[in-house]
């Protein structure tokens, strides 16, 4: 008669991996965390008695200073790149929502700059970002 009893060992995970793991998953989640955050820029809100709110998805922000100098994502951009920009944009996701965020004393020509190239390419979907007024 032939034992076949083996001798079984109970599985061992190793705990010393454990740790490079951990790690991975803590740059990983720091990567996605950078890539997720929003730009903005130091600006003084014009205020509105009324508001509406908008999703907070599928939106192409243009940041204007009250000198003229404009920014979407941290980039500062003139009005011919701009123009591209947002008919990329839309080509792509066509209820992209464009929010033009100006400082309170920026003069309107920069604001009309931006407004009067989403009239160009006919995008009606424009939101001016303002705080509420108390």
């Amino acid at each position: 008669m032939i034992n076949l009893k083996r001798n079984r060992r109970k599985p061992v995970i190793p705990s010393s991996s454990m740790s490079d793991v951990g790690f991975l998953l803590l740059i990983f989640i720091m990567l996605i965390s950078l890539m997720n955050q929003r730009h903005e820029e130091p600006i003084e809100y014009s205020e509105a008695a009324r508001i509406e709110k908008t999703q907070e998805k599928d939106n192409l922000e243009i940041w204007i200073q009250k000198t003229g100098r404009m920014t979407v994502e941290g980039a500062e951009i003139g009005y011919q790149d701009l123009e591209l920009l947002i008919a990329q944009t839309i080509a792509e996701k066509p209820l992209t929502r464009v929010h033009i965020i100006a400082d309170r004393s920026t003069p309107y020509k920069y604001v009309n700059g931006a407004v009067s190239i989403l009239q160009k390419i006919q995008h009606r979907v424009v939101s001016f970002v303002v705080k509420e007024a108390l």
